[in-house]
Order: structure tokens, then C-alpha cells, then sequence
């Protein structure tokens, strides 16, 4: 036994070496050759159009101001003019959590809009005689209770903006708005502003960009209306002012929100909001 063990192991050491040898006789490498590159990864998309957003603002002279992800109901809604038992409320369902009382109870933020509030307190607590101006754009993550669709996710990104000051007109929103348009779709995109209603504004309006597929035609994309609706705003509300410190017989204002997701899938041609969160590489690579 201890014979034949022993040639076993001869014989495969012969076998093993005899294998190497031709490796090395009959395989070669060509050191001149370049290595193959590491794959590096990228940003995603909903990150790209964000940097886009933020760094057009930035031009215009809007700061980033980041503010939390939980909340308390006064701040996402009470302060927001939404009191209890508000209609509007419907539409935003909401994520609530343990904590808080019954009348204040802590939730996920249902959009970026309370750091408004948030916002104008800071700036006001500086000189609350005399507030200064804010001109701020909050960009985060915002949830919503909803059933998942082609259109809608239980959490999607949206950048919030505020500017408030003295004798700040409608025609400042529009003017900053459609220029925004112009920066970040063409320099010849067509703008409109529709009459709207949200519960922090008076008066509001969606704003929409010409269908950039059919060129105004009308096409399935734009439902055959020639017009893509990209964002709402309007002047903030006095009650929403005055929330923040800042008095509404002096000073007036105007708001905006757009999601990220909605503009990355009209510029790209996306049908479906949930291929950003597959983290498909299919997907992502493309980008």
C-alpha cells in the first residue's frame, strides 16, 4: 500500500509539473499589451439632474439649505397653512411614527416644504426687527404613502426654492422660472404658467414646458396637449410669512417645488419612475 501510495504521488507530481511546463512553453504574455480598465461606477441619475438643478440655482444666487427628513405635523402642515382635516391633506398620505402627542405627531416629510419654515426662522432670529432676505433652493428626499406606479413612488427627491424679500412681484417667479427652463431643457423652450391652488401660496401655478418630442403638435408623451408640466409654485402665503417671522405687509415672497424624477425622465424619454430605485445596471449605465 505504502508502495503504491508513493508512485501515486511521483506520478501526479510528474503529471503536475509536465502540465506546467507546457503552460509555460505553449502560453505567452505580451507585457506591452494595456490592462484592462477597472469599472468605475457613476453617479446616478436622479444625482446628475439634482447637481444640475443646484448648480443653475447657484448661478441665479440661490444657497442650499438642507433640512430633516422627519418632521412634526405642525411644521409639515399646520405652519404650511394646512390645518386639521384640510382636503389637500388627502393627497398627501403620510408615513406617521411612534412619537410626538396626538394633536403633533412625528412623520417622514410628505415634501420639502416645511424647510421653509425652517428656514425663515433661522434667517429671522438674526435681526427679527429688520429679517434679512433668504434665497434658498432645499433639495431631500421626500415620502408618501401611495401605491407604487409607472408615475409614482412611496419616496422620490424634489427640490423645494424660496425667495423672500422686499417687493418681490409674481414676475419674479416667472422671470427666475422660465429662465431656469432655458438653462436646463434649451435656449428656445416655449414656458406657460397655469392657475393652480396649494394651501401655501396665493396665488399658485403649475408652470409647463413645451412638449419637446412633438414640438407642440401634440404626441402620447404630452397626452396631446403640445405641454409637459414640470413644477408648481406661487407667491407664499402671508399666513406662511408670517409662520417664518417675517411680516406680510412688508414682505412678500414666492415658491417653487419640482421633483428631480419627473425632469430626468422628460429629458431622457423614461416611461417608468421605478426604474431608478432597480438599481438595474442595465439601466444606470446609460447614463
Amino acid at each position: 500500500k505504502q508502495a503504491l501510495e508513493a508512485a501515486l504521488e511521483q506520478k501526479q507530481a510528474v503529471i503536475q509539473q509536465a502540465g506546467i511546463t507546457q503552460a509555460l512553453e505553449g502560453e505567452w504574455v505580451d507585457v506591452t499589451l494595456p490592462g484592462r480598465k477597472r469599472a468605475v461606477g457613476r453617479l446616478h441619475p436622479v444625482t446628475q439632474t439634482m447637481r444640475e438643478i443646484q448648480r443653475i440655482f447657484a448661478e441665479m444666487g440661490f444657497q442650499v439649505y438642507r433640512s430633516r427628513d422627519v418632521e412634526t405635523d405642525e411644521y409639515n402642515f399646520q405652519l404650511l397653512n394646512f390645518p386639521p382635516n384640510h382636503p389637500a391633506r388627502e393627497m398627501q398620505d403620510s408615513f406617521y411614527m411612534k412619537g410626538g402627542s396626538e394633536d403633533n405627531p412625528t412623520l417622514l416629510r410628505t415634501h420639502t416644504s416645511p424647510g421653509q419654515i425652517h428656514a425663515m426662522r433661522e434667517y429671522s432670529s438674526k435681526d427679527p426687527e429688520n429679517p434679512p432676505t433668504v434665497r434658498i433652493i432645499l433639495p431631500g428626499m421626500c415620502y408618501r404613502f401611495e401605491q407604487i406606479t409607472a408615475r409614482s413612488e412611496i419616496q422620490f427627491t424634489q427640490v423645494e426654492g424660496l425667495a423672500v424679500g422686499e417687493h418681490i412681484t409674481f414676475g419674479d417667479l416667472k422671470g427666475t422660472l422660465s429662465d431656469f427652463a432655458r438653462r436646463f431643457f434649451s435656449p428656445d423652450v416655449r414656458t406657460r404658467f397655469r392657475a393652480s391652488h396649494f394651501p401655501f401660496t396665493e396665488p399658485s401655478a403649475e408652470m409647463d414646458v413645451e412638449c419637446f418630442v412633438c414640438h407642440g403638435e401634440g404626441c402620447p408623451v404630452c397626452k396631446r396637449t403640445g405641454w409637459l408640466e414640470i413644477l408648481g409654485s406661487g407667491m407664499v402665503h402671508p399666513n406662511v410669512l408670517r409662520n417664518g417671522g417675517y411680516d406680510p405687509e412688508r414682505y412678500s415672497g414666492f415658491a417653487f417645488g419640482m421633483g428631480p424624477e419627473r425632469l430626468t425622465m422628460l429629458r431622457y424619454r423614461i416611461e417608468d419612475i421605478r426604474y431608478f430605485w432597480r438599481n438595474d445596471m442595465r439601466f444606470l449605465e446609460q447614463f
